[in-house]
């Protein structure tokens, strides 16, 4: 076996979790092995090694495995900016965006892309785990599918079927899926996964014996839901609070197109932050930093603001000593204005910012993606940071003569973001600036923390962590047996 494919029930099941748990497993074993997801719709994405996008899942279990992330490892990626339409993303680069039956059109084209990227990371590893997306038995996605069995048929892949038990009828969930499956589909798995099981395993025993003699299929383990869990997520956001004692209260407003909001991670997890999203349909809760995210719709989600009476909310929090941050389409929406005369979003057309920073945005076809690193100075902060780009706006005006960072660039520095003359408000097109241990401490003193000796938080380190955390509970709750035989099977 050379290849494994973990596919759910439903969105959400832990199939990424599960791929991530397992690639670390088999990593920290001596096998070669890198993810693989054909296609992905997420709005949280990462720049590659080799200049492209993929989905943060996969970038994620590339870590697991011990490998930068590449674009082959998710040759599909479809970010949403409509209800009905989405940015295509085919081997790392966008080819623009298509509305849902144009797309479902262009899927023969893009299954090429799919196995041409399968079949060069084949060659390279002793193993390839893939994960599909959403569930196998949507009969309306089955013709010309790329994300699930359309695959696995088309490889030859064994799969795995994972169910959350958590959402309850797990057991309907598996033997349901499994019975709206060609016979050849059926055949294709080898055995169940019930993840996040609370409670007495002798209690749920019955079911499981059950649900073997029903489908002749084995149950390859039962996952314990782990508490204060947290790794990378694909798209969906977690509102769980970590810890109770903290003192900067943070808040981000969740837009309808939000993306990469990974970038709040760190800030989640920090002992000394409170971080709370918020829709923005809601008032602005009193805090003392607001953070306003990247989207994949900037000007519709600034429109949304603005209808909601944020600017007016907002202009509160500054007066009264609030900090604002805007992070890519953040920072696009504390300009003048922000253009998109090519249809790069949506239909062209302007929508007025807030005006808080002087300068305007035009947003392009060509996207902007680049791994970045350097310098910041924020007043008396000074440090090294490090972070990626991923975008489509140029931004210019006089705001940027007060930036915030230097990027290493060809050998020089180039200035990057800006800061307000009061200093209460910075922009930048860096994601993943929390990330970084020193700026992370820089940017929250910045916004207002003063006592952080106590309080250093490396998200990299806890990552790791996590990751052992997973490999430590799959090597206890998978069966032993079919883990062993996989290992043997696929070591060098």
């Amino acid at each position: 076996m050379t290849m494994l494919m973990v596919q759910g029930t439903t969105s959400d099941a832990g199939k990424s979790t599960l791929v991530a748990g397992l690639a670390r497993l088999l990593h920290r074993r001596g096998i070669h092995v890198a993810p693989f997801k054909p296609q992905n719709m997420a709005l949280n994405s990462a720049v590659t090694e080799d200049g492209g996008e993929i989905g943060r899942a996969q970038a994620l279990q590339a870590l697991a495995c011990g490998l930068a992330p590449h674009t082959d490892m998710n040759p599909v990626l479809l970010k949403p900016a409509s209800d009905t339409g989405a940015q295509v993303i085919i081997q790392g680069k966008s080819i623009g965006n298509m509305q849902a039956l144009d797309y479902h059109t262009y899927k023969n084209t893009a299954k090429q892309a799919v196995l041409e990227s399968f079949s060069r990371l084949q060659q390279q590893y002793d193993c390839v785990l893939v994960e599909g997306a959403g569930s196998p038995a949507e009969i309306n996605l089955r013709e010309n599918d790329i994300a699930n069995m359309g695959f696995a048929e088309a490889v030859d892949c064994p799969v795995i079927l994972i169910a959350d038990i958590n959402r309850g009828g797990v057991f309907a969930h598996l033997a349901g899926t499994l019975q709206l499956l060609s016979e050849s589909e059926q055949a294709r798995i080898k055995g169940f996964v019930i993840n996040r099981f609370r409670g007495d395993l002798a209690l749920l025993q019955p079911g499981l014996d059950w649900l073997e003699n029903y489908t002749g299929k084995p149950v390859l383990g039962v996952l314990p839901y782990l508490h204060d869990f947290h790794l990378d997520a694909e798209d969906a956001i977690s509102t769980a609070q970590h810890k109770q004692h903290n003192t900067l209260k943070v808040v981000v407003p969740v837009l309808p197109r939000i993306s990469n909001h990974t970038d709040f991670d760190a800030l989640r997890l920090h002992p000394a932050v409170d971080l709370q999203f918020v829709s923005p349909r809601e008032p602005l809760p009193p805090c003392d930093l607001v953070i306003l995210p990247g989207s994949k719709n900037v000007r519709a989600d600034l429109a949304l603001l603005k209808a909601n009476n944020w600017q007016a909310q907002l202009d509160r929090h500054l007066r009264y000593g609030g900090k604002l941050l805007g992070i890519c389409g953040g920072l696009q929406m504390l300009g003048n204005s922000v253009a998109d005369p090519n249809g790069v979003e949506a239909a062209p057309g302007t929508e007025s910012g807030f005006a808080w920073l002087d300068f305007t945005t035009e947003l392009k076809p060509a996207k902007q993606l680049r791994n970045v690193q350097g310098q910041f100075h924020l007043g008396e902060q000074n440090g090294a940071f490090a972070g990626y780009e991923i975008h489509c706006g140029v931004s210019s005006g006089p705001a940027f003569e007060q930036p915030i960072f230097f990027i290493e660039e060809n050998g020089s520095h180039r200035p990057e973001g800006a800061v307000s003359k009061d200093g209460q408000i910075l922009a930048t097109y860096v994601h993943g600036l929390f990330d970084h241990p020193q700026a992370l401490q820089s940017l929250l003193h910045w916004a207002g923390v003063n006592h952080l000796d106590n309080h250093f938080f490396d998200l990299a380190a806890y990552r790791e962590g996590e990751l052992e955390r997973l490999a430590d509970t799959l090597e206890t709750h998978m069966d032993n047996a079919w883990l062993e035989q996989l290992c043997t099977e696929l070591a060098p």
